[in-house]
C-alpha cells in the first residue's frame, strides 16, 4: 500500500514560489491589450504526432470551478482561488512525464497566455507535444435545480478543431428518476457526432449516480458500472473516437470487460494526500488491457500540503511504466521541489 510507505515530512508546497503574483497579474494584461495572443499561441503550438506515445495517458482534469464546484479537501473555495489553481495545474503541467491538460476555455486560455509569456522572454514552451483536450458541457450547475440537465455551455467541436486542440470531455451521468439525466445523455450523443465529424477523440465521463438529499452520489460499484458504460459506447455515429473516463471500484475488471473501448481512470474528490488515488490507479491499471491511463484533477492538484509536480510523476510512472507502489512513492518524494524556478525566473 502506497500509505505505508509514503512520508511527506516537514515539506510543504509554497505556491508564490513558483508562481508569483506578477506572473498572474500579467495574464490580465494581455487579456486588455492583446488578446490575439491566444489564437496566434494555439496555431504556433507543436502537437503530437499521434494522441498517444505508447497507448497510454496522464491528462489533469482543470474543469471544476466551471460547474461550481471549488472544494478541495476541507476548504470550500481552495479551486476559487484563481493564482492558486492555475500555478498548481501549471506545475503539473511542466513535468515532461505528464501527458497533458483538459479544461474549460478560460483555463486553456490563461494557459496560452502564460506558454507565451515564458516563450517571449527565453524560456521553453510547456504545451508543445502535450495533449489539450477541451471541456464541452459544464451546465449542469453543482447543487442548482437544473444540475442534472447539463448542457453544452463550454467549447465548442468546432473551437476545438479550429484551436488545434486534440480531443474533447463531455459527461452525463445516470440518475435513472430524474427526466434530466436523459437530456444529457441526448446532448452527448449530439456532440459525439459533432466531434466525429473533425475525426477528434471524444472523452466521455459516464456516471451512475443516485439522488442523496440535495446532491447526487456516484453508485461505485461494478454492476451499475457495467450498465452506464454499454449506454456510454453505444451513443453517436460512430464510437471509433471514444474513450471513456471512469471512476474505479471495487471488481473493477468487469467493468473493463464490459467495452473494448479505452478506458481512464477518474480520481474523484481530494483525499487530502496523493496515496488514495494512487492505490486506486495501481489496481486499475491491472483490471483489462483497455484501462490506458487516468484523467484526474483535485488529486494531483491538491494533495495536501505535497508538490503538484512530484504527485503528477508517480502518477505517471505508475500509468506508462507500471510502477508498483514502492517505487511509485520513492519517485514522489524525489521529485519534491523540482524546477521550482521554471516560471518563476521570467518575472
Amino acid at each position: 500500500m502506497v500509505s505505508e510507505m509514503y512520508e511527506l515530512g516537514n515539506y510543504e508546497f509554497k505556491l508564490e514560489e513558483f508562481f508569483p503574483r506578477k506572473a498572474f497579474d500579467e495574464i490580465t494584461r494581455i487579456r486588455v491589450d492583446d488578446r490575439s495572443i491566444i489564437e496566434a499561441e494555439a496555431r504556433r503550438r507543436k502537437r503530437r504526432a499521434k494522441l498517444t506515445k505508447d497507448g497510454k495517458l496522464c491528462i489533469l482534469a482543470a474543469d471544476h470551478p466551471a460547474r461550481r464546484v471549488t472544494k478541495s479537501g476541507e476548504d470550500p473555495i481552495a479551486m476559487g482561488n484563481r493564482q492558486e489553481y492555475l500555478g498548481r495545474i501549471l506545475r503539473v503541467l511542466i513535468n515532461p512525464e505528464f501527458d497533458g491538460i483538459m479544461g474549460t476555455p478560460d483555463i486553456i486560455e490563461d494557459l496560452l497566455i502564460i506558454d507565451h509569456l515564458v516563450k517571449q522572454r527565453g524560456g521553453k514552451s510547456f504545451l508543445d507535444d502535450k495533449v489539450i483536450l477541451g471541456c464541452m458541457n459544464r451546465g449542469g450547475l453543482a447543487g442548482c435545480s437544473f444540475e442534472m440537465d447539463d448542457t453544452f455551455t463550454a467549447f465548442t467541436a468546432e473551437r476545438i478543431h479550429k484551436m488545434r486542440f486534440d480531443g474533447a470531455k463531455l459527461m452525463f451521468r445516470l440518475e435513472p428518476n430524474e427526466e434530466a439525466s436523459g437530456k444529457t445523455v441526448l446532448y452527448c450523443a449530439n456532440a459525439i457526432n459533432a466531434l466525429n465529424k473533425y475525426d477528434l477523440p471524444a472523452f466521455l465521463e459516464c456516471l451512475p449516480v443516485e439522488k442523496v438529499e440535495k446532491s447526487y452520489k456516484v453508485k461505485k460499484n461494478a454492476a451499475d458500472f457495467v450498465q452506464v458504460v454499454g449506454v456510454a459506447t453505444g451513443l453517436a455515429d460512430s464510437s471509433k473516437n471514444t474513450w471513456l473516463k471512469i471512476q474505479y471500484c471495487d471488481n473493477f475488471e468487469l467493468v473493463s470487460k464490459s467495452t473494448t473501448c479505452p478506458i481512464l481512470l477518474l480520481g474523484g474528490e481530494s483525499r487530502g494526500d496523493p496515496t488514495g488515488v494512487m492505490n486506486d490507479f495501481i489496481s486499475g491499471m491491472k483490471a483489462g488491457s483497455n484501462v490506458r491511463g487516468v484523467l484526474v484533477g483535485r488529486n494531483v492538484t491538491f494533495p495536501g500540503k505535497d508538490d503538484p509536480y512530484a504527485a503528477a510523476g508517480a502518477i505517471s510512472k505508475i500509468v506508462h511504466a507500471g510502477y508498483p507502489a514502492d517505487k511509485a512513492v520513492s519517485h514522489l518524494m524525489e521529485s519534491r521541489g523540482k524546477n521550482m524556478d521554471f516560471l518563476s525566473r521570467y518575472f
